[in-house]
């Protein structure tokens, strides 16, 4: 019941397809729509395969960086297969925000912020758990480091000195490490200092009603009066006394200088009611980001005055108030959702019951027809993962003309982490450019919602083969039959079956296979002689129009060029007058075809020319 409880704050997967891995998100808010459905808003995180290759580069460079200042040798004595493995537990985080039906949850997994203290094996060890440390913004293209990591260390800490011995003297100068800004044992009592607060407090309202633009944004006098009773007024007024030696008629006059009274204004007054409102709203989509608020929002302001203006906003009654209206707002929204255990059937299950056809080179050496004329029983097609040839359950996987699939472990695998258990020929294909038709995991679904590779990429290889498939296709010619497949390029061969089989006779197998005998071929000046010595045949005469046509001998002509602007009929177009039978004769533009004609039955009559018989051999 609890594993089935899924709550505000969870990280849990959700799956938008059948064929593609399971989305990882965080339900940030559950809300009941009109029709009874509860949905999620949620936090996206993208995994590598979702992120342009140009920043996947940009993630390896952190990463490495990252084993660096960790040093922890673990990681460099880490195989190959746990480092494959290591990367589909990355994650990236991102600002942006979806809504999702709740019912497409799938289960509970552990996302983290990667910690310098932390060992990255610890994440392969525990079952559904992620960990994330760069930030992707998919509409702008741009990978960042997250600003929320823990600054612990000698970086970011001050060296603390040693503590002095008794009687041992401090050598520093205490005058450069800091200065007095108030002396509490002066000669001015505490009711001659509240006296002088509210004669600044009186001078700064005298000095808004002079200043037009206060004016304007306080146009009342209890406005004004509530302005200039902030902290900005008291503390330019405990300034003014203890820097006239805590004289109060110097203090005084030090209020109003010859030029009028001292205003003095903080960030509350200096922001507009529209930049307020801005802040406003860069704070409820990016939190106390106050580097993006700036960047996005508030470019003319310094972070200095935004990070002023947010403390001194939460004093406000505007605040209190909208602190109320979202504990309003959290109080009407779930708390929690329960969803059951997701029971149906995978459309990318392979039945049991049905064996499926073989596939070339399945059927070993006894096979000699064609590719899947018989059930004959074999080998068959194994996981394209972890290769083993045994599961209680098969899911096809990759591009149909692959005819991959997984077991259902590998299957699990892939749909939690998004990859495969052993890295494969298909792991690093990536669609092309045009991504309008794709799902939002970059793939296009083909009708029975499997990913399908539609486009090629743009990156040249170089297809190399090893040693065994050389020597597979030497010792397996009996069931790779090479000859057969030049004639049929799309059938799949069955790579797994003939590798096995290679494995058999490999040990009966010669040390030294027989070399391929040479084929003599003659140089190219013996070609041009001898076609020097033999040129073509002239072309034979034309033959002579007219004569008897019999409809019966008539045979399709398919070496025959079609005539009157491409009419696929032997007679082309007819006029008008043929077609209503009021002209009998024969129009100019049918006599090429008439003339085909009577050649074809001219030339049924005629005996046929017996070809020499001798043969031109090359010089």
């Amino acid at each position: 019941m609890a594993a089935n409880m899924y709550r505000v704050g969870d990280y849990v997967y959700f799956e938008n397809s059948s064929s593609n891995p399971l989305l990882i998100r965080r339900i940030e808010e559950l809300n009941k729509t009109a029709n009874g459905n509860v949905e999620a808003k949620v936090v996206c995180f993208y995994r590598r395969r979702d992120i342009p290759g140009t920043l996947i580069a940009l993630a390896d460079k952190h990463a490495r960086e990252l084993e660096e200042e960790m040093e922890n040798p673990e990681m460099v004595n880490l195989p190959e297969k746990q480092k494959h493995q290591l990367r589909h537990r990355e994650l990236f985080l991102s600002r942006q925000l979806e809504s999702l039906p709740a019912t497409h949850i799938r289960g509970k997994c552990c996302v983290t912020l990667l910690n310098e203290t932390e060992a990255l094996k610890s994440y392969l060890d525990r079952e559904d758990a992620f960990f994330y440390s760069l930030v992707y913004d998919p509409q702008q293209k741009t990978l960042l480091a997250d600003k929320g990591e823990i600054r612990v260390g000698n970086k970011f800490q001050a060296d603390i000195t040693d503590l002095l011995k008794e009687g041992e003297e401090d050598e520093r100068d205490l005058e450069k490490l800091e200065e007095k800004i108030w002396e509490p044992s002066s000669s001015l009592s505490e009711k001659q200092i509240d006296q002088f607060l509210v004669v600044a407090r009186s001078v700064g309202t005298f000095a808004r009603a002079l200043d037009c633009s206060s004016s304007v944004r306080q146009p009342s006098l209890h406005m004004s009066a509530a302005a200039a009773s902030r902290d900005i007024t008291l503390f330019h007024a405990m300034d003014t006394l203890h820097a006239t030696g805590y004289d109060m008629t110097r203090a005084i006059a030090a209020l109003v200088p010859q030029g009028g009274p001292v205003l003095c204004r903080d960030e509350m007054e200096e922001w507009s009611a529209s930049e307020a409102n801005l802040f406003e709203e860069a704070l409820e989509k990016y939190g106390k980001d106050f580097t993006d608020i700036q960047q996005d929002f508030l470019p003319w302001k310094s972070l200095t005055s935004i990070i002023e203006y947010y403390y001194m906003w939460k004093t406000t009654d505007r605040y209190v108030q909208q602190k109320r209206l979202k504990a309003a707002e959290a109080e009407s929204k779930l708390k929690q959702v329960y969803i059951p255990n997701y029971n149906k059937p995978n459309p990318n299950q392979l039945s049991n019951n049905t064996k499926p056809a073989l596939l070339n080179g399945a059927a070993g050496a006894a096979g000699s027809g064609p590719p899947g004329s018989g059930p004959t029983p074999g080998l068959g097609r194994a996981c394209e993962s972890c290769y083993t040839s045994s599961s209680y359950q098969w899911y096809s996987w990759g591009p149909p003309n692959m005819q991959c699939r997984l077991c259902a472990s590998c299957w699990t695998y892939w749909k939690k982490y998004g990859g495969l258990k052993m890295p494969t020929r298909l792991e690093g294909e990536r669609p092309g450019p045009n991504r309008n038709s794709m799902s939002p995991h970059g793939l296009p679904l083909r009708h029975s919602s499997s990913p399908k590779f539609a486009v090629k990429t743009r990156q040249a290889f170089y297809l190399q083969t090893t040693g065994l498939t050389r020597m597979a296709r030497r010792l397996c010619q009996d069931i790779i039959r090479p000859g057969y497949l030049a004639r049929h390029p799309y059938l799949p061969v069955n790579t797994a079956a003939i590798k096995a089989e290679c494995a058999l006779r490999l040990p009966d197998s010669p040390k030294k296979p027989s070399p391929v005998k040479p084929v003599k071929r003659k140089p190219l000046e013996s070609v041009v002689r001898y076609l020097v010595a033999h040129p073509r045949p002239a072309k034979p005469d034309p033959p002579v129009r007219g004569g008897s046509i019999s409809t019966g001998s008539l045979t399709p002509i398919k070496s025959s060029p079609i005539l009157n602007n491409g009419s696929p009929t032997i007679l082309g177009k007819r006029t008008y007058e043929q077609h209503n039978g009021l002209d009998g004769t024969k129009s100019k533009s049918l006599t090429p075809q008439w003339d085909i004609m009577a050649k074809r039955v001219s030339d049924a009559g005629r005996p046929s020319v017996s070809l020499q018989d001798e043969v031109h051999e090359l010089d």
